[in-house]
């Protein structure tokens, strides 16, 4: 068998089995799921009208900042999702099945290539659910042609892509399920000081530049860009260069730490 046989062979071995982890034990996929779903209703439900008025929709309509804030709790889905990854990883290196796989005849980046290709299958199922969510509780893209609707999605699996290597070099580096969970609690965090809720201009002066330089305001502008008609601007290539930046980084420290000697 070639290398790239083997490769794909045993990838698709290890997407399976990962798979068939998230099947079996939903609980913790659920969990992360809800957040996302509790925001965007808090947000819409308890502050939609104060926040519409705001941005200059007028007292009493929430519909323009449904709007503004699906595609920020879009991104923000990815993010925790793919702390599940982290949790599933360091399972993974500390409970002794990384150490059987060295022994088999098998991809060595199998492992790490299944737990990356079942963590984007993953977000993007997460995505759809909450757009289901938000669709029901009035969201609406009418402006948004075809191109524009296949753009969002390759964007949010670029996204996916890169937060999910970060995730997995996170749960590698840690000793047990719970330190990987906090370790990638800042793929949380950080839509949350992002222009997710509130454009930027509307933040203090000393806290933009943490909103603005920083990987999910570029993405989330891009998105919002593409669903909405609004201006992307620099948005789109610096939400691609932060993607393809972070996927690099993440493969390698990744790599680097797997073909350490197993702890």
């Amino acid at each position: 068998m070639s290398y790239l046989s083997l490769a794909v062979r045993d990838s698709s071995t290890m997407l399976r089995r990962n798979l068939l982890h998230a099947r079996r034990y939903p609980s913790l996929t659920l969990n992360l799921l809800l957040t996302p779903v509790i925001l965007l209703l808090l947000f819409v439900y308890i502050f939609g009208d104060t926040m519409s008025a705001g941005m200059g929709a007028g007292g009493g309509d929430r519909s323009e900042y449904i709007a503004y804030v699906v595609p920020g709790i879009l991104m923000m889905t990815i993010g925790g999702t793919v702390v599940g990854t982290a949790v599933s990883v360091s399972m993974d290196m500390t409970e002794g099945i990384i150490a059987r796989f060295r022994t088999m005849a098998i991809h060595r980046g199998s492992v790490l290539i299944g737990h990356v290709i079942g963590s984007v299958l993953q977000s993007i199922a997460s995505v759809f659910l909450v757009g289901l969510v938000a669709v029901a509780i009035g969201f609406r893209s009418t402006d948004a042609t075809a191109l524009e609707w296949l753009a969002a999605f390759g964007l949010m699996a670029l996204v996916a892509l890169a937060l999910t290597w970060i995730a997995v070099g996170m749960g590698m580096v840690s000793p047990n399920a719970e330190a990987a969970s906090n370790n990638a609690l800042p793929l949380i965090v950080l839509p949350l000081i992002s222009s997710a809720f509130v454009p930027i201009d509307a933040m203090p002066g000393w806290f933009q530049p943490i909103a603005e330089y920083q990987p999910f305001t570029p993405a989330i502008e891009t998105l919002r860009g593409l669903l909405l008609g609004t201006e992307i601007g620099h948005n789109g290539w610096l939400a691609v260069a932060w993607c393809v930046a972070l996927s690099v980084l993440g493969y390698v420290w990744s790599k680097a730490v797997f073909n350490r000697d197993p702890r």
